[in-house]
């Protein structure tokens, strides 16, 4: 079945899309293979990203919409990845970047092609564990800038995982979310008597 990849809002898009024509922004960038790359570059693979907040006592999983990523495209690969954020007056560009996430999220992508059952595509950031994940949305009619991730959406950890969560292995949300949660819970402070 086809990944489901939601359309991004249009004035994210098109923010994107200025940002690319612009010579100031392409170059004062600490992108060196977009600044470098040969030919015409292009947004694609748009991907709203939510970021985990925290987690309820019951388990529940508390999200919110940061932005859209975009990779950015010369010829056959992806060169750099650009973030939109919402602002009071709209969407705005927020930045170019490169790094391992970039063809780490399109190996999870081509992963979840593959699969069986349709998805909807989405970026799960977990901020406090340096940790992205690709959400991979049961309900790909879902509006992909609201919902919660549900216990049987899948979660591919992208590369570089934190240490003892396997990059690229799809988990359950009901299986990985203890996981992380117990990670994100503070230790518990000893007192000492006074």
């Amino acid at each position: 079945m086809p990944l489901h990849v939601p359309p991004a809002p249009a004035p994210a898009l098109r923010t994107v899309l200025t940002a690319l024509g612009s010579p100031t922004a392409v170059r004062e960038a600490r992108t060196p293979s977009l600044r470098l790359a040969q030919g015409p570059v292009t947004p694609e693979l748009p991907l709203p990203v939510h970021v985990l907040d925290r987690t309820t006592p019951e388990g529940t999983p508390a999200t919110r919409l940061a932005g859209w990523r975009f990779l950015i495209r010369s010829g056959d690969r992806a060169v750099a990845a650009a973030d939109t954020i919402l602002t009071p007056d709209g969407w705005a560009f927020s930045r170019f970047f490169e790094g391992p996430y970039i063809t780490a999220t399109e190996r999870a992508v081509r992963q979840a092609e593959s699969m069986q059952q349709p998805y909807q595509a989405r970026l799960l950031s977990v901020p406090e564990l340096y940790m992205l994940t690709l959400w991979l949305h049961g309900d790909c009619s879902a509006d992909a800038a609201t919902g919660l991730p549900a216990a049987t959406d899948l979660l591919v950890p992208l590369a570089p995982a934190p240490p003892g969560i396997a990059a690229h292995r799809p988990h359950s949300v009901a299986e990985l979310l203890p996981v992380l949660t117990h990670r994100l819970t503070p230790a518990p402070l000893l007192i000492t008597p006074a």
